[in-house]
């Protein structure tokens, strides 16, 4: 478990206690944000987001398979996350932890209940056929706000990818075709996650950030500039008015965050 000194505790206690941050930045400045799509040759879609030097990569691949019984006209999208030695030495092998499962369900919940997906557009065969898109997330290096950064990272993958065409016969059998299309979306969902240290409330925060906070928001925006989704982790509270200020505060930064993602 990463620790922090006493020392380094207090000097960010004073900087945030005069309305700054221990890296310079405000409280509402989201570090550089850097995209690189199209990184995997061999998956139907993948990107690599660097917020600061967090960085993540994501790749997608396409399987057909049958519906869900309670929605045979749509296709299914599921999201994993891997936090292996190699992003951070606190992370340890083995089957996906807390953190890895918290990480993807947000990113999940973010993508599905935004409706930037439009899963009926995934259906090949209603009750019979559909698309089955499997996002897998890798952290490549921690430094702070995974969430943020893998929402970017799996958000940049679905606005890159393509589809192989399907054809089903009479007899039910599909067809998997040399042909591809692009997944049809709507504007693109933004996470952006805020840090409770103290009474003072960040945006985006660092690692050393991270180890001092009581409490985390992330708040997804859809492309309507709606909320679509939120969670909060910690042991921390939040008033009302912490959280509508925190709101206030995503619906002017969200513009920033989905200037740099990639143009279909």
């Amino acid at each position: 478990m990463d620790i922090i000194s006493e020392i380094e505790r207090e000097r960010m206690n004073e900087l945030l206690q005069a309305g700054k941050r221990i890296d310079g930045r405000g409280f509402d400045d989201l570090r550089p944000i850097k995209i690189v799509p199209n990184i995997v040759s061999k998956a139907e879609g993948s990107a690599e987001a660097w917020l600061g030097e967090t960085r993540v990569i994501t790749g997608m691949k396409v399987s057909i398979g049958q519906p869900f019984p309670d929605t045979p006209n749509e296709g299914v999208v599921v999201t994993s996350a891997e936090l292996s030695p190699i992003g951070s030495p606190s992370f340890e092998l083995g089957p996906p932890g807390e953190q890895a499962i918290e990480l993807a369900r947000v990113v999940d919940r973010g993508i599905r209940h935004s409706n930037f997906i439009q899963r009926t557009k995934l259906c090949i065969a209603e009750g019979t056929h559909v698309y089955l898109l499997f996002l897998d997330i890798y952290i490549l290096a921690d430094h702070g706000n995974l969430i943020d950064a893998s929402h970017l990272s799996a958000v940049a993958t679905l606005m890159t990818s393509q589809l192989p065409k399907v054809e089903v016969d009479e007899e039910g059998n599909a067809t998997i075709l040399e042909e591809f299309m692009p997944l049809e979306m709507e504007a693109p969902p933004i996470a952006l996650t805020f840090a409770k240290i103290n009474d003072s409330i960040v945006v985006d925060p660092i690692s050393t950030e991270e180890l001092v906070m009581s409490t985390r928001l992330s708040i997804t925006i859809d492309g309507d500039d709606t909320i679509c989704s939120m969670q909060k982790s910690g042991s921390g509270t939040l008033t009302r008015q912490e959280i509508l200020d925190c709101v206030e505060r995503a619906c002017q930064i969200v513009k920033k965050a989905r200037s740099v993602l990639p143009k279909r």
